[in-house]
């Protein structure tokens, strides 16, 4: 079995095809999905596709891009909201300096208030970083010196050094369709590295569809492709990445059920 570890199910793209969509990733060993909140007020949204499937939990939190819109957002009601039986982690959250769509301190200030919500929670913290990788390491290596947390750096682009002290810091390390990508020469070079006991896949559907559906709206299914190459890229077979990769995801995210 495959896990999707981050998608967006409840972004527009899947409105009129959910139970189609779910049906596609069964057929390819994908026995699972966690889809993200990137805004509190679409959270409900997002909480109503996992009470509708039993293979889908997910997660409470603001992505970077909104969090000039949260300035009011405390950690009380990060924990509010992550009580519910299907919320399994806290995010996504983070920095991005690359659109920088929020300033960055309130980046900054609403990515603390995740990091103390997932201490105190015990839930993984789901991280977006782009473009700011020492302020991430610092931020996160803060809040690690206040009380160890559990996390995953989603979606990974950025460098080496990144991805190995996260890792020191006890953090996981999910792997996207970006990697299938033929100009990601670094991020394969660092797939090929990491310890497989840290590595999670994902799609973050509906973006970044995996080749050979590059261009293409991404969904759940498509994780088999990267699984597929990662596999290759580590010289293992693809039933060896996905036991490790599952086993990983419910190591982390231990409030989820496995079937």
């Amino acid at each position: 079995m495959l896990v999707d570890s981050h998608c967006h199910l409840d972004f527009k793209d899947f409105e009129d095809e959910l139970d189609e969509i779910v049906e596609r990733a069964a057929a390819r060993d994908v026995g699972m999905m966690l889809t993200i909140s990137t805004h509190l007020a679409k959270f409900p949204g997002v909480l109503a596709i996992a009470e509708r499937f039993d293979n889908i939990y997910c997660s409470v939190g603001v992505h970077p891009h909104e969090a000039e819109h949260h300035i009011d957002l405390t950690v009380d009601k990060l924990l509010e909201l992550s009580r519910h039986p299907k919320v399994i982690g806290i995010g996504e959250t983070g920095l991005d300096y690359f659109y920088e769509h929020s300033p960055r301190e309130a980046q900054i200030s609403c990515f603390r208030a995740h990091i103390t919500a997932a201490r105190e929670t015990g839930l993984p913290l789901i991280v977006h970083t782009r473009d700011a990788d020492d302020d991430t390491l610092r931020i996160l290596g803060e809040g690690m010196e206040q009380g160890a947390f559990l996390g995953v750096i989603h979606c990974f682009s950025s460098t080496r050094e990144l991805a190995l002290k996260s890792v020191e810091m006890g953090l996981y390390i999910s792997i996207s369709g970006i990697a299938t990508f033929k100009n990601a020469l670094d991020i394969k070079e660092t797939v090929k590295v990491l310890p497989l006991e840290r590595l999670l896949v994902e799609t973050d559907a509906p973006f970044l569809a995996p080749i050979p559906n590059r261009g293409k709206r991404n969904e759940p299914s498509f994780v088999a492709d990267t699984a597929g190459h990662v596999a290759e890229l580590r010289e293992m077979s693809v039933s060896t990445l996905a036991e490790a990769t599952t086993n990983n995801f419910f190591e982390l995210f231990s409030k989820a059920e496995r079937p």
